[in-house]
């Protein structure tokens, strides 16, 4: 029985298997779509397919820049449990991804999956697909965000949070190693104190605005007088920028020095002027909902 290019496209809609393997499926089942589809299952392809609607909230964070120093990447990749998280198959495929989008700069996860592996021919998607089936669980690549520019990144827990931040400096300066201990501990700062905007220019109008209303009514609650209402507010919006604010926030290894000051300070030290001009923050499984599986079902989703 003949097939055609839209038997393999139909196949692949109801398996989820890739168009090669649903090719090679109609092939040995002579066109017939059942026996295609009991094909890919006894080989373990098509279950690929339901592991995919199952919820990953546990995973990486990664973070890493390349060689060259002139791109860096974050990425989240979440798994079924954290099991599966510290294997070292499921890393080293987070690691692949993130090579892969430092090489070819993929516009969005779509791309990314539709993109040769470095140093393989196998695109991401069919990589992930293999992983799904050996390792037992689902597998999501959830995110990520590539810089390009002076970069550091920062990786804290194994994988519970990915740092990178982006700097104006010059090369001069980037390549000595105390601007890269610097860059490290203002990724590190990122980490610890998950900052949400980079400085006061930053934060947008309408999260200000809101921001006063709520200080202002807590002035007015309190019975202070109206006419030091405004004073009052001023000065307790002036904290709230210190604490969402990165170049604001007192530096976690000497409170007495905001990373404003630290930035210059190691600027001048350095022989130049040094400037964070962006960040990004990943903390595996953020807002996601969580699995309450217990340990036993972990480990039979992991045989199946």
């Amino acid at each position: 029985m003949a097939f055609t290019a839209k038997d393999v496209a139909a196949l692949r809609a109801k398996t989820g298997c890739g168009m090669m393997d649903c090719k090679k499926a109609l092939t040995e089942a002579n066109g017939d779509m059942d026996k295609a589809i009991d094909f890919l299952r006894e080989k373990g392809l098509a279950a690929a397919t339901k592991k995919a609607g199952r919820i990953a909230a546990e995973g990486i964070a990664y973070a890493a820049v390349n060689e060259a120093g002139n791109a860096g990447v974050v990425i989240e990749v979440n798994a079924e449990t954290d099991f599966v998280a510290r294997n070292a198959e499921f890393r080293e495929f987070v690691k692949t991804c993130a090579d892969t989008i430092l090489a070819s700069d993929p516009a969005d996860i779509d791309a990314l999956l539709q993109t040769k592996a470095v140093g393989s021919d196998e695109t991401i998607d069919a990589i992930l697909k293999e992983k799904i089936l050996k390792i037992g669980e689902n597998i999501k690549i959830r995110r990520f965000k590539r810089l390009t520019g002076i970069v550091g990144s920062y990786i804290h827990a194994e994988g519970k949070i990915g740092v990178l931040a982006k700097f104006d400096t010059t090369p001069e300066i980037a390549a000595k190693p105390e601007f890269k201990e610097f860059t490290k501990d203002v990724c590190m700062q990122i980490a610890a104190i998950a900052p949400q905007y980079l400085d006061e220019a930053s934060v947008p109008a309408d999260v200000v605005e809101h921001e006063k209303e709520i200080l202002k009514q807590q002035v007015i609650e309190s019975g202070k007088p109206a006419a030091i209402a405004d004073k009052i507010v001023n000065g307790r919006l002036r904290k709230f920028f210190e604490e969402v604010c990165l170049v604001d926030q007192a530096y976690i290894k000497d409170d007495k020095k905001t990373i404003k000051q630290l930035t210059e300070e190691v600027g001048k030290q350095l022989g130049g002027s040094i400037k964070i001009v962006d960040f990004v923050r990943f903390e595996k499984g953020e807002g996601l909902e969580k699995r309450q599986d217990n340990f036993a079902e972990e480990i039979a989703s992991m045989v199946k």
